[in-house]
């Protein structure tokens, strides 16, 4: 299948390592610029080498702290300055920290909120006018947590499903301008986040990472952890020219952990 990617315009926020990097390697294989962004200068050139040693797209890179709105204007501004256009945005951030209620205070609160949902609403804004010239498409990153809370994890719990509401209401609104938005949530996939969590879930328990890690890979139908790759390439089909009639829509990568229908 042609995914009419070549030639296209990305910007992939939080790409320097994990899922981010990996969505940003698939658009390059498929022949899509891209502007790759994080806060790490140093792993953004790095990236932004090896992607470009791949056959395919161009790869440029900004660093940006995405809780900043000078840097998410500037970010923006950058990508159209290089590229010309913005035909598809990818929103992502690095994960809240692990933690139940009791152990939270108001400015972990703020903070969340201002990483994983401010920000993507943020990046929109200032994407919008842009993807507006001709048509695009925006993908929120979000959790599986948004179809089943995860112990452990009530920031994620919580402001993974305000990406959704963001998602479902934008889509009723952008499609007039033939932008079409979607949702997708990944399981356990293989990153440095995911070995965070494992880490942080070990210690609560009590018990070693190995436990851990055989007891998730157990609710697992697969029997194993995703792949970063098989992640990005959901994420670059409904970004691509392949999706031209779902939007609004939620998607979940997990093996087939989640049993709700």
């Amino acid at each position: 299948m042609d995914l009419g990617l070549i030639d296209k315009k990305a910007l992939v926020m939080a790409s320097s390592q994990g899922l981010g990097k990996a969505i940003a390697e698939q658009f390059v294989r498929e022949g899509t610029d891209v502007m790759i962004a994080s806060r790490s200068e140093d792993q953004l050139k790095q990236v932004a080498n090896e992607l470009n040693r791949l056959q395919g797209g161009k790869v440029e890179y900004i660093r940006c702290d995405i809780t900043n709105p000078d840097d998410i204007r500037r970010t923006v501004k950058h990508t159209v300055d290089v590229f010309g256009r913005i035909d598809i945005l990818i929103n992502n951030a690095g994960g809240p920290p692990a933690g139940s209620f009791e152990d939270l205070n108001d400015q972990d609160w703020q903070r969340s909120f201002e990483l994983n949902l401010l920000s993507y609403i943020r990046v929109i804004r200032e994407a919008l006018p842009f993807l507006k010239e001709k048509g695009g498409r925006i993908i929120n990153i979000a959790s599986s947590s948004i179809r089943e809370p995860i112990p452990g994890l009530i920031l994620s719990n919580t402001f993974r499903l305000g990406i959704v509401g963001l998602s479902k209401t934008i889509a009723d609104e952008f499609a007039k301008y033939n932008i079409l938005v979607n949702t997708v949530g990944p399981g356990r996939i293989a990153t440095e986040r995911v070995e965070h969590l494992d880490e942080a879930h070990a210690q609560r328990e009590g018990v070693s990472l190995d436990e851990i890690k055989a007891r998730s890979k157990k609710d697992i139908p697969l029997g194993r952890d995703g792949k970063p790759e098989e992640f990005a390439k959901v994420v670059v089909f409904l970004a691509s020219e392949g999706n031209t009639y779902m939007t609004g829509s939620t998607f979940v990568v997990d093996g087939g952990k989640l049993r709700s229908i």
